[in-house]
């Protein structure tokens, strides 16, 4: 069986709930996923699992939040060829670069040899009931890559 990991920072909470819902379409389809708060997390715990789910929220003009950036820059030490990967989180449009931060995470992922199997999903602010089920589908859509 695959093994699947999602890592995400959240600090209002609406990653957060995208990382739960997602979660749940991941576990609706019958598969194990492990989480962790970025915090929680090394860049080393993704060469353990075979599916990975990164989320962050962007932060300031397009940069990853502080707390994603020993965990991005430790995955240029990574090989990550043979791993499949999706990223999501929430942004605001009042920036100019709406959502970079799962952009970046996209971009890191490839460079490092995953394989990139979504379009990042990316929801304005706090996810609405429609955009949750978005994202459980999202998570739904990741597992049929394990099955």
């Amino acid at each position: 069986m695959s093994s699947l990991i999602m890592i995400y920072a959240s600090m209002t909470g609406n990653t957060g709930e995208m990382a739960e819902a997602i979660a749940e379409g991941v576990r609706s389809s019958g598969l194990d996923l492990v989480e962790k708060e970025v915090m929680d997390a090394s860049a080393a715990d993704l060469e353990a699992y075979d599916g990975i789910l990164l989320g962050a929220y962007t932060w300031g003009d397009g940069e990853l939040p502080d707390v994603f950036l020993d965990l991005y820059e430790d995955m240029d030490q990574l090989d990550l060829a043979g791993k499949k990967v999706a990223v999501f989180g929430s942004c605001d449009s009042a920036y100019e670069h709406v959502g970079a931060a799962v952009d970046l995470l996209i971009a890191k992922a490839a460079e490092r040899g995953a394989e990139v199997v979504l379009e990042g999903l990316k929801v304005e602010l706090a996810p609405t009931a429609a955009e949750k089920e978005k994202c459980r589908s999202f998570g739904e859509a990741f597992a049929k890559h394990f099955g």
